[in-house]
């Protein structure tokens, strides 16, 4: 069970997820708190990713475990994190212009 999270995610894996995460923040409206949130804490990634593995027991009712287990492996690489902002931005962008 612990060795999933010994495992990198694929390319194909890591596109979905941040597309997943991207289209919730984006249709909650929450864009730029997001960014913000991301930026101010982008050097912590990696210890919040290892910080969901240790309470994963608390987190799976919510979240799922498969959820956890995904997003902990994802956010554990700040790459990712900034990949995450820029689909932000760019969906923010979007948006103001369609206005």
């Amino acid at each position: 069970m612990f060795g999933l999270w010994n495992e990198d995610l694929t390319e194909e894996q890591t596109e979905a997820l941040l597309d997943k995460a991207a289209n919730e923040i984006h249709r909650r409206g929450m864009e730029t708190p997001a960014i913000l949130f991301l930026e101010m804490h982008r050097p912590l990634s990696f210890m919040a990713a290892n910080g969901a593995v240790m309470l994963s027991p608390f987190l799976v009712p919510f979240f799922g475990y498969d959820g956890v287990n995904d997003y902990s492996r994802l956010f554990s690489k700040p790459d990712n994190v900034a990949k995450l902002m820029d689909r932000l931005d760019r969906l923010r962008i979007a948006k103001t212009e369609a206005q």
